[in-house]
């Protein structure tokens, strides 16, 4: 049985203090002068080793904004990150290397390049070395059914293809911390299959992952716990 299909008496357990996941007092504001308005609000979030976190909301709510600061592609007004023990605006090299980030939306990808391009590309800047890459590579497409899509252009592969390509740039690396936005998009059953069994992959080797997605898209995946952002706050919901 999948892993998201986890014990409901989980989502009531307590964080742990062996996070390996945490966000401490996050605020971030949009805008300036008196347009300036606060996005999150003193956020704090602890997500454990094994532990697959949904965190909903309406749009334009926090969601990504809250995940981009968790990948420290944005940085926030305050408060800290720290995956692993290590802080977002430390050791820039090892905190990547733990972190998978997949974006809203169907972008990122550059149209003339091929799925095994895509993959050797990513496989480089993920710090993957040189003798493991091409395993790498290969473990990826077998993971998520683009072995015989390798030398399509992304500009030629249809919606689903195209997430699925996505997700395997996401996860080719192997993170500890799988961060999604909205990760359902365009995926049919046999797509849905394929992420479920990469986030039991994660989960395995004692990873996290942390799921954002619109009130109601989550509704047929069980979580450890179930959050809400409004108003600027992460709620349970």
């Amino acid at each position: 049985m999948s892993r998201l299909q986890s014990d409901p008496a989980l989502s009531q357990m307590p964080e742990r203090r062996n996070a390996l996941v945490v966000l401490d007092g996050i605020w971030r504001y949009w805008g300036r002068g008196k347009d300036r308005w606060a996005v999150l609000r003193g956020i704090d979030l602890e997500v454990a080793p094994g532990m697959v976190t949904g965190i909903s909301g309406r749009n334009g709510a926090g969601k990504t904004t809250l995940l981009r600061i968790a990948t420290a592609i944005l940085a926030p007004d305050a408060g800290t990150v720290t995956v692993d023990g290590i802080t977002s605006d430390g050791n820039w090299r090892e905190y990547h290397r733990r972190i998978g980030f997949l974006s809203a939306g169907d972008r990122g990808l550059y149209a003339r390049f091929s799925v095994r391009g895509h993959l050797d590309y990513c496989a480089r800047i993920a710090f993957i070395p040189r003798d493991r890459r091409g395993q790498a590579v290969e473990d990826a497409m077998v993971r998520f059914g683009l072995t015989d899509l390798a030398a399509r252009r992304a500009d030629r592969l249809s919606q689903g293809q195209r997430q699925r390509l996505r997700l395997a740039l996401t996860l080719v690396h192997e993170p500890q911390v799988l961060l999604l936005d909205e990760p359902r998009n365009s995926l049919d059953d046999e797509g849905l299959a394929m992420l479920s069994r990469a986030i039991d992959e994660v989960l395995a080797r004692r990873g996290s992952v942390i799921w954002c997605s619109p009130a109601g898209d989550e509704e047929s995946v069980e979580f450890d716990r179930r959050l809400i952002i409004e108003d600027g706050v992460l709620r349970p919901a």
